[in-house]
């Protein structure tokens, strides 16, 4: 075959795949929108505000509901361990990669939710990554929500379990496809605390009543409650009153905690083999010593913060009522939890909603889809305990002139 023939004959791209998303991103950006996805924040004034395309901009889609970040404690923590123990551990928890700081802060999280084991991963996505791919594998069964985050379906994948999906939050659909499991099976129920694109939870008191009912384990995503929902902040959970009969409790600290890292908590007896058969866990760096002292120093505030859960909700219901009486269709009938979610009627006046409100001087996450339930859009709203009653305010007002502006409402 000649040079010529070689260099004109056709070849996959495998990007090929990403078109319809390539030619989304670029129509919508052809109409003149600034970039939803490529924001910067040149500079974090406090957990509510940054400086963003150089003014100050109010924060209300980070997911730092318990305004950690700046927190002083923590920050000392971070910086003397730093101090003590450089920037980074350079191995895996297995090898060299347990400092002092590791055990102190699956301590902390064994404190806070009154169990016998905990283990830290590196993100919160790993955390599912890991424990769902490891305890459910060939021949056993998963049975989840369809609204599931992507963390759990890709642990589900990797983990090679059979998986079946069940309409969101519906207990009646989720014990008929228990009972088609075939007798002595494994058998796992995952499921979220607070599902994060809607803010709405999951009905946990019956539907955990199904999956023992059933012969299954249950794990539980607090990821978006932890910290906040919940007498001590245990999550939907404890809020329900069913914690005790959680297997698994998966969470994360890029949330309330404030840093990043991920964790399992759990009083299974046989939990700590997980330390040498999870994979995620087993092959990856572990955190730096700074995050995990910044880690455990917030965990135990978090466990006396009582105060910043009650003015978190009282905000969570000022915000949902201002923005409902002000004709904004949202994710759900009453406030659930710290986030609120405002359903748009397409991608690109989402887009133009989104544009609008940050140059009102506000920021909110742009969610599109795939990512979002029914293929909606959704501009999603994350409150903190920090945010004061007068910045609420504030909030509800560049919603009403942005919707204005936009023809949203």
């Amino acid at each position: 075959m000649s040079d010529t023939a070689h260099d004109t004959a056709p070849r996959g791209d495998l990007f090929d795949k990403f078109q319809p998303i390539i030619d989304l991103r670029a129509g919508l950006l052809a109409s003149g929108v600034e970039d939803p996805f490529s924001l910067v924040m040149e500079k974090v004034l406090s957990p509510t505000t940054a400086i963003c395309n150089g003014r100050e901009t109010i924060l209300l889609g980070t997911y730092n509901y318990m305004g950690m970040t700046f927190d002083p404690d923590v920050i000392a923590a971070g910086k003397q361990a730093l101090d003590d123990f450089g920037a980074g551990t350079t191995g895996s928890r297995v090898l060299n990669g347990t400092y002092a700081g590791h055990k102190a802060v699956e301590q902390a999280l064994c404190d806070f939710y009154a169990m016998d084991h905990a283990m830290v991963f590196s993100t919160g996505y790993q955390a599912n990554l890991g424990v769902i791919s490891t305890i459910a594998g060939k021949g056993d069964y998963i049975v989840l929500d369809i609204d599931s985050h992507a963390s759990i379906w890709d642990g589900c994948k990797m983990g090679d379990a059979e998986v079946v999906p069940f309409k969101h939050n519906d207990i009646e659909a989720m014990e008929k496809r228990l009972k088609r499991i075939p007798e002595g099976a494994g058998k796992l129920v995952i499921l979220e605390g607070v599902y994060s694109m809607m803010g709405d939870i999951a009905p946990l008191k019956e539907m955990i009543a199904v999956a023992k009912a059933n012969g299954a384990m249950v794990l539980v995503d607090e990821a978006h409650s932890m910290g906040f929902i919940g007498p001590n902040g245990r999550g939907v959970a404890e809020d329900q009153g069913v914690l005790d009969q959680v297997d698994f409790v998966i969470g994360t600290f890029s949330k309330s905690v404030g840093t990043v890292g991920g964790f399992c908590v759990s009083n299974h007896p046989k939990f700590e083999i997980l330390r040498l058969v999870c994979r995620p866990y087993v092959f990856t760096a572990s955190l730096p010593p700074s995050v995990v002292a910044t880690a455990a120093t917030s965990i135990r505030k978090l466990m006396h913060a009582g105060d910043k859960r009650a003015h978190l909700w009282e905000n969570s219901r000022t915000l949902h009522k201002g923005l409902k009486d002000r004709g904004f269709q949202l994710g759900t009938d009453n406030p659930q939890s710290a986030i609120i979610s405002v359903i748009m009627p397409d991608l690109e006046r989402g887009a133009g909603m989104w544009e609008a409100l940050l140059k009102e001087g506000l920021y909110v996450n742009l969610a599109r889809p795939p990512a979002t339930p029914a293929n909606m859009t959704l501009l999603r709203c994350s409150l903190c305990s920090e945010h004061s009653a007068e910045q609420v305010q504030t909030i509800i007002g560049m919603f009403e002139r942005a919707g204005r502006t936009v023809g949203i409402i």
